[in-house]
């Protein structure tokens, strides 16, 4: 079989070491994707919502209050994807630029479905509880929207693992117009994302609920009840979705999560575990009086299943790619620009936490 030709690495050399710009890009992915479950879950969420509420008021009303959250949910990924992006292409390069290519128009329309999406997002949210059919419709183009940048997204992290399609692909059509098809894990890996963010955005509506709980504690219930069933019944398909994906990876590959590689096992049987006990937790917070207790154990409890599955796709991605080697990246370690923005970062991570729970507390003042 004849080998793939990959381009050559780049010689501009890293500003930091390897090691640390791999833990930079999982941290800031793992901020990415929570940002980004809670967007796309929670229009899903939202849209589905709003279809109950042309019989339950309380459905719109809870529809509206997910979705005026989620153009600032919105900006929150883009800016939080600003980052994992950037460390991919300095580590990746030659790999993520050429699957790039290959899907060039895919690819650049990414920015406009972004732009109407969040257009359409803006004027769900700012239409209060209205009944407009056509909101509901603009709110479901959005989702499509981002159904689709989604689906753009998983096809070039996919084709940036196949070297060997590339030129194939690139001969067959050299227009730009080449998505991932062909490969047996595109749609898995693809529903493997979508399901999860309706399961963490459920969490997200159920944490709502929150900061009603003392002002409104019927309306509270349901926002944690909401929320609790979507990611129960989310998690529950995560886990068949995950078992197809598993199957759909080359064997050398899946066997690396099944006793191959003790990193990747350990890895990836913690995070079932954790997500079990997570389920369960949800589950008895379902038939308690007072969810909350149960709700915050599995809020942690799917943070920390969310950290580990970002490294194990780490290892995954590596496992696809033999022909990288770190040690072929030159280093030039820049201290000074280093450390500031370490403190940077550190600082900004802060703010965040400051903001977000600033911007829950403000936003259900006015219930006050």
């Amino acid at each position: 079989m004849m080998q793939p030709t990959i381009p050559q690495v780049d010689p501009i050399p890293l500003p930091a070491p390897y090691w640390l710009f791999k833990v930079l890009l999982i941290v800031t992915f793992v901020l990415h994707i929570l940002a980004m479950n809670f967007m796309f879950g929670g229009a899903i969420l939202a849209f589905v919502a709003r279809l109950k509420g042309k019989k339950d008021p309380t459905y719109l009303r809870l529809s509206q209050d997910v979705v005026k959250k989620i153009p600032s949910f919105l900006a929150a990924t883009i800016t939080l994807g600003v980052a994992p992006l950037l460390f991919v292409q300095v580590l990746f390069g030659q790999y993520f630029y050429t699957s790039s290519i290959l899907m060039a128009w895919p690819w650049f329309l990414v920015i406009p479905l972004l732009t109407l999406a969040y257009y359409g997002l803006y004027i769900v949210a700012f239409s209060g509880e209205k009944k407009a059919a056509s909101h509901t419709w603009i709110l479901l183009g959005s989702v499509v929207f981002l159904f689709l940048i989604g689906f753009f997204y998983t096809s070039n992290f996919t084709l940036m693992l196949r070297p060997e399609a590339w030129s194939s692909k690139y001969f067959a059509d050299p227009s730009g117009w080449n998505l991932n098809w062909g490969d047996p894990q595109l749609i898995p890996r693809y529903l493997h994302f979508v399901v999860a963010a309706t399961a963490i955005a459920g969490l997200m509506v159920a944490f709502t609920g929150f900061f009603k709980w003392n002002r409104d504690r019927a309306y509270a219930r349901l926002l944690m009840d909401y929320g609790s069933r979507w990611y129960l019944y989310g998690t529950l398909a995560q886990f068949v979705v995950g078992i197809v994906f598993l199957l759909a990876l080359p064997k050398e590959k899946m066997m690396l999560f099944m006793g191959k590689n003790v990193p990747a096992t350990l890895l990836f049987w913690m995070a079932v575990i954790l997500a079990v006990g997570a389920v369960v937790a949800v589950g008895r917070g379902l038939r308690r009086d007072d969810p909350r207790p149960q709700l915050r154990l599995a809020m942690w409890l799917t943070a920390v299943v969310v950290l580990f599955m970002a490294i194990a796709r780490d290892i995954l991605r590596m496992a696809f790619l033999p022909s990288f080697r770190p040690e072929q990246l030159q280093v030039q370690t820049q201290y000074s620009v280093l450390a500031l923005f370490l403190i940077l970062f550190v600082a900004g991570g802060i703010l965040w936490v400051v903001m977000i729970r600033r911007y829950f507390a403000f936003s259900h003042a006015d219930e006050a």
